[in-house]
């Protein structure tokens, strides 16, 4: 009897042991369980009176006790704001607003971008193309403000009569505030000059043709050098003479040959030849020709990217052809040197809008579109030609090797070193 007693006692403490143990687990920190000395004490006097309900209900009245003052340190805790994962530009928001990821330094890519462009230069291939005696090398020195054109020379009459169409290039790098140019004017002596003109555009032509084609030639060559020389020709300035009347044939023809090859700009020489009311007229004149011809000259409407580059181009669109006057002489004028031509009724400002549209031509060629020029080039005209050769290569079955494409070529090259 005495051995059944002390069993039911055993059974009670252990109860009790693993009951509080279960209280611990449950409820850490400083909200654990803890029964009071009495009634510790009277569970342990008392053990054989007490029976397993009122223990129960002990711990159940205490845990109740204890859950307010649980879900009360539970609200203490301060809740965390956090950023909504709605879409990209809620988070954008969020971050341009509050500054989140801080100062990153993308700017800093137009310094490098700069450095570089000054460390190495760029280049810039202007040709020049018209008649004996516009003032060609003139319009050129006093565009860049140097000797930068070849010195023209006057051949004598005998001369004139054989001459056929050579090119010339001369090349100066012009150094303005760090900036590095390579500066290379290609001139057409004996364009024009003949009795017979038939076909006088296909020395240009060619030569054109030929640089794209050196060009491709380094592209697709095995051992390409870090920076392809850029010796296509970026712009052609054509030369209009002053006659106040229409576009001669010659120059329908040529304008609309090149027009594909190349960016053309058309000028008319010697404007101070003409009064201010007849060169309007002439170029309203041009200006219909050009439409019905359907000559493309730059800047294109086609290539306008947005809207800003539309109002801007098509301001320039309605002073093409620009009436230019071109002069290496310098005069005083109310104690300032200015470029202009000195005459019996006056001097002409070269750089003065009331004048002629020099500063025009100046601003589209240098100032505003010198980049734009050689970039319609490259991803316009040599495009336009890569496509063909390779189109012909394939064609031909020789296939798109860079080494046969290298062979196919030098007939060509041979060809325009001869030009």
């Amino acid at each position: 009897m005495l051995f059944l007693y002390f069993c039911v006692f055993l059974f009670r403490c252990s109860f009790i042991s693993s009951s509080l143990s279960r209280v611990w687990l449950v409820r850490p920190g400083p909200a654990a369980f803890f029964l009071p000395a009495s009634r510790m004490s009277n569970v342990c006097a008392n053990d054989h009176d007490d029976d397993l309900e009122g223990i129960l209900s002990d711990f159940e009245d205490t845990q109740q006790g204890l859950e307010p003052q649980v879900q009360m340190e539970e609200s203490e805790v301060e809740k965390i704001d956090e950023i909504p994962c709605t879409s990209n530009s809620s988070l954008e928001d969020h971050t341009r607003d509050h500054g989140f990821f801080g100062y990153v330094g993308i700017e800093a890519v137009l310094d490098q971008m700069r450095h570089k462009a000054m460390k190495t230069g760029f280049e810039f291939n202007v040709m020049v193309v018209g008649q004996s005696g516009l003032g060609k090398s003139t319009l050129m020195n006093t565009l860049f403000k140097s000797k930068v054109s070849r010195k023209s020379c006057t051949p004598d009459y005998e001369e004139k009569i054989h001459k056929t169409v050579h090119l010339q290039s001369v090349s100066h790098v012009i150094e303005e505030k760090g900036v590095k140019m390579k500066l290379t004017i290609i001139d057409t002596p004996g364009f024009g000059d003949q009795i017979n003109n038939e076909n006088c555009w296909d020395p240009i032509e060619k030569y054109i043709n030929v640089q794209y084609e050196e060009y491709l030639k380094e592209e697709l060559s095995i051992n390409r050098k870090r920076r392809i020389p850029d010796t296509r020709v970026h712009c052609c300035v054509y030369f209009l003479p002053p006659s106040g009347h229409w576009l001669r044939p010659i120059d329908v023809e040529f304008m609309k040959r090149l027009g594909k090859i190349v960016n053309i700009v058309p000028v008319i020489a010697k404007a101070d030849t003409l009064t201010i009311e007849e060169r309007l007229e002439f170029r309203d004149r041009i200006k219909r020709d050009l439409e019905a011809y359907e000559i493309s000259v730059y800047p294109q409407k086609e290539y306008d990217q947005d809207v800003e580059d539309q109002i801007l181009n098509d301001k320039i669109r309605e002073k093409i052809p620009f009436a230019v006057v071109g002069t290496d002489k310098e005069h005083q004028v109310n104690g300032n040197k200015i470029l202009g031509r000195k005459t019996k009724w006056g001097i002409i400002e070269v750089e003065n809008v009331a004048h002629c549209e020099f500063s025009d031509l100046r601003d589209l060629l240098i100032r505003s579109h010198l980049q734009d020029l050689k970039d319609i080039t490259h991803n316009i005209h040599y495009e336009t030609y890569r496509v063909r050769r390779l189109n012909e290569i394939k064609m031909n079955g020789i296939g798109l090797s860079p080494l046969m494409l290298v062979n196919s070529g030098s007939e060509k090259d041979d060809a325009g070193n001869h030009v």
